[in-house]
């Protein structure tokens, strides 16, 4: 039994393991984005905005897309435009980013909280329906990590009680579901391009539709009205009249930084999902480690993180997922413990007073937040295989000396 680097041995990266910065940058796109600043226009319908809608929407499958400044107002725009507001309830699931449930509140609606499969972390068919009443208007389903919602079982229930379903696709750019990229089944697709994320222009987000008047409704209200493409000034045709717009545009710079991002999305996804895949063997082998289900009709899996649980009953005494997760970073692994470490509900951003959301379940996701998520960056599915291997070696070899 080798000695843990924590306790003295060597660590299995001698050498600091090959991980690629985020988000990537590369000197063709530092020139487009030169070009820009000298040119003075940047912003309202540029031709890379305008360029990046039509690329994102024919990669996906979409009808249209519409670019917005941040992955929130995307998702409440399209409450907006579906119609969502005071009185409606909406269903999201326990553990997500906060604005999957403030942007909820933002419209005037009730988010109502439910819980999450202890296998793919994603919001539990088999609890939705027990949390639907006649206030219910929608669904959000998140794809979390590293794996999808159950969209088959999702959509059948949504059909049954005529309820909207709003991807909310922040982590999953490049995901597809049975040969649909993800977010174009449901009504609408929300993505985030936020600093951290798979496709990242440091914010940014986009909403995606193959509704094509349901596009039209969401250019309009993310860009103060006007029709796609106008040019500023020159607005050819209203709003329907109450639909109350925002300014939620975005710059040409950060378009085309995804521009560039996008041409390398399905490479990089087939990499990080063959590589989580052999890392899925190997750490599944290992007692007390179940790394997070793929998407049951994933055909491509998109990652924003490799997440997995770790059962405490299989550790020695005294010991525990965070001395797990030192030791890890020891051998050179980095790897986070808890992910966002709380639930939508209890992060200390989280400032939705108690009457005005709804929890209907949560102890799976609780339990598995508070005392058994590990999780590691995209950018680690981004090695070379030789390190991919010792990032395993890692596991097993932390496993053997903590491990029951």
């Amino acid at each position: 039994m080798s000695t843990l680097a924590i306790d003295g041995g060597n660590p299995v990266f001698a050498e600091k393991a090959h991980v690629p910065a985020w988000p990537p940058a590369d000197m063709d796109t530092a020139e487009q984005l030169k070009e820009i600043y000298l040119s003075h226009a940047w912003s309202f319908y540029g031709k890379h905005e305008v360029a990046f809608n039509e690329e994102f929407a024919a990669y996906t499958g979409a009808a249209s897309c519409a670019m917005m400044a941040n992955g929130t107002v995307t998702l409440e725009v399209a409450m907006q435009a579906l119609g969502i507001g005071p009185g409606d309830e909406v269903i999201v699931p326990a553990y997500t980013w906060i604005a999957t449930g403030t942007s909820v509140v933002v419209c005037g609606a009730t988010p109502v909280v439910v819980d999450i499969e202890p296998d793919t972390l994603c919001l539990d068919p088999a609890k939705i329906e027990a949390a639907i009443t006649p206030k219910t208007k929608a669904i959000i389903p998140v794809h979390l990590y590293g794996s999808m919602a159950d969209l088959d079982k999702i959509m059948a229930i949504a059909a049954k009680h005529n309820l909207y379903v709003i991807e909310d696709c922040a982590h999953a750019h490049g995901g597809e579901w049975n040969g649909k990229h993800v977010g174009t089944i449901g009504k609408v697709g929300s993505f985030s391009f936020q600093q951290s994320k798979t496709v990242a222009s440091g914010e940014g987000g986009a909403c995606i539709t193959t509704d094509p008047e349901l596009g039209e409704a969401l250019g309009r209200i993310s860009h103060i009205g006007y029709q796609y493409g106008a040019v500023q000034g020159q607005a050819t045709a209203p709003p329907p009249m109450g639909m109350i717009s925002h300014n939620y545009r975005i710059t040409e710079f950060q378009a085309a930084i995804l521009r560039s991002q996008l041409r390398d999305l399905r490479a990089n996804t087939l990499l990080r999902d063959y590589n989580a895949e052999y890392l899925r063997k190997r750490i599944n082998a290992i007692n007390g480690f179940q790394v997070q289900a793929r998407g049951r009709c994933a055909n491509l899996q998109g990652y924003y993180q490799f997440a997995m649980t770790l059962d405490p009953a299989a550790l020695k005494d005294g010991i525990d997922r965070a001395k797990v997760c030192e030791a890890l970073r020891a051998e050179g692994v980095g790897v986070g413990g808890g992910g966002w470490g709380n639930l939508m509900y209890e992060h200390k951003l989280w400032s939705v007073p108690k009457d005005m959301y709804r929890v209907e379940s949560f102890e799976v996701a609780d339990d598995i937040v508070k005392n058994k998520l590990i999780t590691m960056s995209l950018t680690w599915l981004m090695l070379p295989q030789n390190e991919i291997e010792m990032v395993a070696d890692a596991f097993e070899k932390v496993m053997a000396v903590y491990g029951k």
